[in-house]
């Protein structure tokens, strides 16, 4: 049940941050999924620490979604800057 939930969470957040970047119509379902785990994955590690917010695995709450996305929203801003070269 927990990956169900953590499919549709980073689904969610990767859409939004697409949305944000401007690269939602470069990707579909799947890229976003992709981007919105990867997206918690780095949060977890670099920005939750910074902030004193817990993590995805945690509980899924508006603090831990927005750590989520601002995590999606740095690895699309490096995807742009390494795809630019």
């Amino acid at each position: 049940m927990n990956l169900i939930i953590y499919l549709i969470a980073g689904a969610i957040v990767g859409y939004i941050a697409s949305r944000i970047m401007h690269t939602n119509s470069q990707q579909g379902l799947l890229l976003d999924i992709v981007v919105g785990i990867v997206g918690a994955f780095l949060a977890g590690y670099f920005i939750s620490p910074l902030l004193g917010v817990g993590t995805i695995n945690q509980a899924i709450t508006l603090p831990t979604m927005l750590v989520t996305l601002l995590g999606s929203v740095v690895l699309l801003a490096i995807y742009k800057a390494v795809a630019r070269r």
